[in-house]
């Protein structure tokens, strides 16, 4: 058995690599990979001596032996595999939980401008806008699941593993690959465990380079150490299930927004727990446990009384989420039909579209804005009268939106409701506050795109990045 995990999930070109190993055979090699439109091998390092140290618990830095390793210069930003051999070369795999660390590779502050790009697939190929966008890793998300070491925050067994709101490490096997997760199989993908790099992200990652986009990387912890970052860019991109935040971190994609930077968040359950960084930075606490189990949800007055709506103009609370098994949804009805995210799409208004997609674009996570009325013969969703109340940003605009019925398996608690009550659905939305936000509303945007196509899907998705972008 061989695992291990990087120093730093996060490096500059030119920077040593430093991972921490442990395996019970006398040596091991890392074989390392981009990830773009597939794995893109890099280098391979020498044999180096082997260490089988034992496990930790989930809060601990496991300060298992470290190895450095020279990287390039001219190294591409990306999202980047250590596939670590004690043997002979063993092939790539996303879908591992032991024998691999993901780190990522920033770009040089003083990169130039990209080439000119091109987009060689599909109906709409053709030249991509040429500015760079930032897409983000939720590094955070990926480690709340990890269950290296025990359970952190996620207990399989009722008194096992970590209290509510203790901390977990980011120094240990897995955040994204080469550890155990909690949760149940996702019943459309089962080879991919959810909440790891290869379930959304890298389907994202793949679509946007398969698709021409110049795309610079990072993590969320770059961005809460370094909120200067955002400022290169014109736009900022996440995918999948980003549930887990920072105030610096939401301090600073706000700014960016104010100050006329765009996000694009194709995700779900976007921000729904407030952490921090301690250790020195090497570790997530995070206060679950508590009156009403909410010391550090976003929304709660108690909390920290800072709805995620107004990031993002929705939030999983109005939404809600689907654990495990088949599920089935009225699929997104469109409210606007002229608006410019559906141009080339053909959708007219209130007709469906991701009711027939596999899986059903609506997810395993979904977020809403809080509705008065959703009309199911017009597909009409009314935003509340008290949504500003809620932290709906002044301007929102639900553009689709996907009724949640009783069916579904979690529609939590709000404002004004109890668990289960009131109109729940996911809520494809946008506003304007300086900068352009938009969000899709549901974790398993990025499955629909890099699965058999829905081309109305992808349709929106270049419209949003193009626009955003120009």
């Amino acid at each position: 058995m061989i695992r291990g995990y990087p120093h730093h999930a996060s490096i500059w070109p030119g920077e040593r690599l430093q991972l921490h190993v442990s395996t019970d055979r006398p040596r091991f090699r890392a074989a390392l990979y981009r990830w773009g439109d597939g794995f893109e091998p890099v280098m391979r390092s020498d044999w180096l001596p082997g260490k089988h140290v034992l496990d930790a618990g989930p809060a601990d830095d496991w300060h298992w032996p470290d190895y450095s390793l020279a990287l390039g210069p001219s190294l591409r930003s990306g999202v980047y595999l250590a596939q670590l051999e004690d043997a002979g070369p063993r092939p790539p795999r996303l879908e591992q939980d032991a024998g691999a660390a993901l780190f990522v590779v920033r770009a040089a502050p003083d990169a130039g401008p990209p080439p000119a790009i091109h987009d060689k697939s599909g109906p709409d190929a053709g030249r991509r806008p040429a500015r760079r966008l930032l897409y983000k890793l939720p590094l955070a998300t990926y480690h709340a699941y990890n269950r290296s070491g025990g359970d952190g925050y996620y207990p399989t067994a009722q008194g096992a593993g970590m209290p509510l709101g203790a901390r977990v490490s980011l120094r240990r096997p897995g955040g994204g690959i080469g550890g155990p997760v909690w949760g149940a199989p996702d019943h459309y993908d089962c080879r991919s465990p959810r909440q790891t790099f290869a379930h959304w992200d890298a389907r994202f990652v793949r679509w946007l380079e398969r698709s021409g986009y110049a795309v610079d990387y990072c993590t969320d912890l770059d961005i809460h150490a370094d909120p200067a970052l955002l400022g290169r860019y014109r736009l900022l991109v996440g995918a999948g299930h980003d549930e887990y935040w920072t105030e610096a971190r939401r301090d600073a994609v706000e700014a960016f927004v104010e100050g006329g930077g765009n996000v694009a968040f194709f995700g779900g359950k976007l921000c729904w727990w407030r952490i921090q960084l301690v250790d020195g930075g090497t570790a997530l606490a995070c206060r679950q446990d508590g009156p009403q189990d909410a010391h550090d949800h976003w929304w709660q007055p108690h909390g920290a009384a800072r709805p995620e709506d107004s990031l993002s103009g929705a939030s999983y609370r109005h939404g809600g989420g689907w654990r495990d098994g088949p599920r089935q949804t009225g699929g997104f009805r469109v409210q606007d039909a002229s608006h410019w995210v559906f141009a080339g799409t053909g959708l007219a208004q209130g007709e469906r579209f991701g009711h027939d997609t596999w899986p059903p674009l609506a997810g395993h996570a979904c977020d809403g804005a809080p509705l008065a009325a959703f009309d199911h013969d017009s597909g009409k969703a009314t935003l509340s009268a008290w949504c500003d109340r809620a932290g709906t940003p002044h301007g929102y605009q639900v553009l689709a939106a996907c009724h949640l019925d009783r069916h579904w398996q979690d529609l939590p608690p709000r404002e004004r409701h109890a668990a289960r009550e009131g109109i729940h659905a996911a809520t494809l939305g946008i506003y304007q506050r300086g900068g352009t936000v938009f969000s899709a509303g549901t974790t398993d945007w990025a499955q629909v795109i890099d699965g058999p196509r829905d081309r109305r899907v992808e349709r929106i998705t270049r419209n949003v990045l193009d626009r955003l972008l120009a």
